[in-house]
């Protein structure tokens, strides 16, 4: 225990100090809860093996990020990681019947918690985005951010598909009728 906290204050990596509640400090919070959450995910039996590789790799990215955003100015994350969302994302796809319509979060357990890290990534994008307007986020970390919910998204649905369950389609409230 180190005990300098008490008083709202917090290290960075750089040795330089800062608010506990500062926008750095909640971003760098926002992508340690989405990598935790892509931990769930990971614990799930039953993944297939190269979903479970690509969600390594990805926590591994996470971190990377965590980094670059405890290290103000130096930049860890590399166009590389974004090309490789890119890709596995359009591996993914592929196999994917085209969407014309939202999709309600659920189906299987794996899937709903793919949903999960998607909105948890979402919330660490506009955290960046907000460190963004007042100190400068690379690029790369935004665009990296942003293709991992997309993703996400796409694994979601690919879960499904594997399982055998079929997306659940967002109805209008005046469509649906009474349960």
């Amino acid at each position: 225990m180190t005990r300098t906290g008490d008083a709202g204050g917090t290290g960075l990596g750089d040795g330089s100090r800062t608010e506990k509640d500062s926008l750095r400090i909640h971003a760098i919070g926002e992508v340690d809860e989405l990598n935790a959450t892509v931990g769930v995910l990971l614990a799930e039996s039953g993944l297939p093996g190269p979903v479970r590789d690509l969600l390594l790799v990805v926590q591994h990215g996470l971190f990377d990020l965590g980094g670059e955003l405890c290290l103000p100015g130096r930049a860890l994350m590399r166009s590389a990681q974004v090309e490789t969302l890119e890709t596995q994302a359009a591996a993914l796809n592929s196999g994917l019947p085209p969407l014309k319509d939202f999709i309600l979060p659920g189906g299987t357990r794996s899937a709903a918690l793919a949903h999960l890290c998607r909105t948890v990534c979402r919330r660490a994008e506009r955290a960046i985005v907000a460190l963004g307007r007042q100190d400068p986020v690379s690029d790369i970390s935004r665009c990296y951010i942003n293709r991992l919910s997309d993703l996400f998204f796409i694994l979601a649905r690919h879960l499904n598909q594997e399982a055998g369950i079929e997306n659940t389609l967002w109805q209008h409230a005046s469509e649906t009728t009474e349960p």
